[in-house]
């Protein structure tokens, strides 16, 4: 019995870890949605398989709501364009090798007038099926409908069911991003304590320039993640969690450049100092080290970005500075030990300068008062452009605002009336 109740725990909690899961949860919203299409269709259109209906709800209900509505009317407005170069083609040629290529070549056309975006191949393939039907008049207008219903269904799912939130995953890709940034500079550190040949800092370069196709897989699901907040009655305070998350990726961005050009002179150092090591034994050491204080707080700051609990990001921040003050003494030292080194071997002075100049360009990058500036900019600047945007709505935004606080002077004042008048009743 109690192994029963072991086996069904474990199959609730693994229940319970897909439930939230955003891919299994859009799976599920898909599925749905394409079915309850389906049998709406089968009583409303005259075809016996009305199959375009849960095609468009499946292709409709998108990741996020504010995609699925800028989706739903495009794809509605690509397939009734692509239903009517059908019906016009069908007047007046019929279905011929040449007559498709001119409705190919029209439907593309009309597509782009109509602003169908991504969907301009859909407005063609509407009006080629509707025109390769025998009755075209009875079957265009039934695939209009069933396109009509599908992307009203996939509309209303959203609606109805909350679309997953990809913040979770955003904040996963980007610590994970943080995480391979800091076991690259823990490679480096232990080759630069030592004797490194030429190959093998060509090689750390060019693992530093494959950070680059890992930023922009990180930027996807960041996109991903902020379409999922707009409109989206789960999140609160949407804005904040874009701006935050987005300069995040962008200071790690700027550190993975960095780390790219520290690369390249490390491999340069290599070169010129073949086959002597990079640095002496005792400045290697602390190379070494400074090298996996800097990639601790790669991960605190990544860490300190895509937490939303306040108490741990209070936390998370403690930890970064505290690494970033470590560090620092570290680098202090380090540039003791270089200028030592170069008094009295000044060959590579340029190279060896180089990379503690680009150490502390990633510390700077990682500061916290460093970020807490760049995050109030970036607000301004989301908020400039929004107002830039939507004039009227700012206004109607500032009316609202303006008459909650005259409300608000307005009971204060009577309420202090009130108060003077009791206590002048008492007396």
């Amino acid at each position: 019995m109690r192994e029963v109740r072991t086996v069904l725990s474990a199959v609730g909690g693994q229940v319970a870890a897909w439930r939230e899961r955003p891919v299994v949860v859009q799976a599920l919203r898909s599925a749905g949605a394409a079915t309850v299409a389906y049998v709406v269709a089968l009583r409303v259109s005259p075809e016996a398989a009305p199959l375009t209906a849960p095609l468009t709800a499946l292709l409709v209900v998108q990741v996020t709501l504010y995609a699925t509505l800028t989706t739903g009317i495009r794809r509605v407005n690509s397939v009734v364009a692509g239903v009517v170069v059908a019906i016009c083609f069908s007047v007046l040629v019929g279905l011929t090798w040449w007559s498709l290529t001119l409705l190919i070549l029209a439907s593309l056309a009309v597509g782009h007038l109509v602003r169908v975006s991504e969907f301009v191949p859909e407005v063609a393939i509407s009006a080629m099926l509707v025109l390769g039907v025998t009755q075209v008049g009875s079957t265009a207008w039934a695939r209009v409908l069933e396109t009509v219903i599908g992307a009203v269904v996939g509309l209303a799912t959203n609606l109805l069911v909350a679309p997953p939130v990809w913040v979770g995953a955003a904040g996963a890709s980007i610590e994970d991003l943080a995480r391979r940034m800091r076991r690259l500079l823990l490679r480096i550190g232990e080759e630069a304590a030592g004797r490194t040949p030429v190959e093998r800092a060509t090689a750390r370069l060019h693992e530093a320039r494959r950070l680059d196709h890992d930023i922009v897989e990180v930027d996807a699901a960041l996109t991903q993640a902020e379409d999922s907040m707009r409109l989206n009655p789960r999140v609160r305070e949407a804005l904040l969690h874009r701006v935050v998350l987005r300069t995040g990726l962008d200071t790690l961005e700027i550190c993975a450049v960095v780390l790219r050009v520290l690369a390249r002179t490390l491999t340069d150092l290599a070169r010129a100092r073949e086959p002597r090591p990079l640095f002496e034994p005792q400045t290697g050491a602390v190379v070494e080290d400074l090298l996996a204080e800097v990639g601790d707080a790669l991960v605190s700051f990544a860490v300190l970005v895509t937490t939303d609990v306040s108490r741990s990001a209070q936390s998370a921040e403690a930890r970064l500075a505290a690494e970033l003050t470590t560090a620092a003494g570290t680098r202090d030292k380090l540039a003791g030990l270089l200028l030592d080194g170069i008094q009295q071997d000044a060959s590579q002075w340029q190279l060896q300068g180089a990379v503690l100049t680009e150490v502390n360009r990633i510390l700077d990058e990682l500061d916290t008062e460093h970020r807490s500036r760049r995050l109030l900019e970036e607000l301004d600047r989301v908020a400039r452009e929004q107002r830039d945007r939507n004039p009227r709505l700012t206004r109607l935004r500032d009316r609202l605002r303006w008459g909650k606080r005259a409300r608000a002077v307005r009971t204060f004042f009577r309420s202090e009336r009130k108060e003077s008048y009791f206590r002048s009743e008492s007396k």
